[in-house]
């Protein structure tokens, strides 16, 4: 079933370990036609995806997210480091810079970050893009902290269990006081609004999944919500870009109490001794 493990760690029948290596195992529950997420298989898929660029395609034209745009006017969110998830030509991310931010973006597709810096060459602008996973290596030439982490179209392409990876990368990356925006597919509106665990069993992402407000909350319960709303549709003659079946959040990390997400890193990353026992 699937496409096997992708990166065989164990001694062959025992192949989990860390938590990692758990994410790993699920992974392979999906066969790789399935895999828009992964630095491999998704990555291919996206490059195949942005091959032809004078396609209709309403996210290739040069034009920031409207909520994001709406929420910089307002002034929920400053200039400062900003990270943009799953970059793709870089749309979002040259508009921060173009605003005062400092911009690191990172996506899968070489070819949608070889376009991204073409934009940013001929628009004079400054951003650090990365190709890669941010969960696996390519993470960590994300230097963090960040006080706007920024992913229009990325959380909606992983299976369920990389939301463990997704929450850890907020919790390692997100500076206190930062803030977290997304905009995804909207429950009832595009994308599949099967349960978690029908997805395993139908080996299928449906081309990605729905999100409700509610999923969204619940989701990133640790953070402070700021506001959740649809995106609004924009004409084609706007500055900006709108789809009303995506879904819009916002979200604040607390400025001092400490975060509940879990961090899921592998034993590459962090192997600590165990701790004394203590008597109590």
């Amino acid at each position: 079933m699937g496409q096997g493990l992708r990166a065989h760690r164990g001694p062959g029948r025992r192949d989990v370990r860390t938590v990692e290596d758990a994410l790993r195992l699920l992974d392979s529950m999906f066969p790789t036609s399935a895999d828009r997420w992964s630095d491999g298989a998704g990555g291919a898929w996206w490059d195949g995806f942005y091959t032809g660029r004078d396609r209709s395609v309403p996210f290739f034209e040069n034009k920031p997210d409207e909520n994001l745009v709406a929420h910089l006017e307002a002034g929920r969110i400053r200039p400062g480091r900003a990270l943009d998830l799953g970059a793709g030509p870089g749309r979002n991310a040259l508009f921060l810079a173009s605003r005062g931010f400092t911009v690191d973006a990172i996506d899968l597709s070489d070819k949608a970050v070889a376009w991204a810096r073409e934009r940013a060459q001929k628009q004079g602008l400054a951003v650090n893009f990365v190709v890669g996973d941010a969960f696996q290596e390519a993470g960590g030439e994300l230097g963090g902290p960040y006080d706007l982490i920024y992913d229009s179209g990325c959380l909606h392409h992983l299976p369920p269990h990389r939301r463990v990876s997704y929450r850890a990368l907020l919790e390692r990356l997100l500076a206190p006081g930062g803030h977290f925006g997304v905009s995804c597919f909207a429950a009832g509106r595009m994308g599949s609004d099967e349960p978690d665990a029908e997805l395993y069993r139908s080996q299928s992402l449906a081309g990605g999944l729905a999100f409700s407000p509610d999923d969204l909350r619940w989701l990133f319960q640790d953070l402070t919500e700021v506001e959740i709303r649809p995106m609004l549709a924009q004409s084609g003659e706007s500055s900006w870009f709108g789809l009303d079946f995506l879904v819009t959040a916002l979200f604040e990390r607390p400025s001092e109490a400490p975060s509940a997400i879990p961090s899921a890193v592998s034993s590459e990353v962090r192997e600590e001794p165990p701790s004394p026992k203590l008597d109590r």
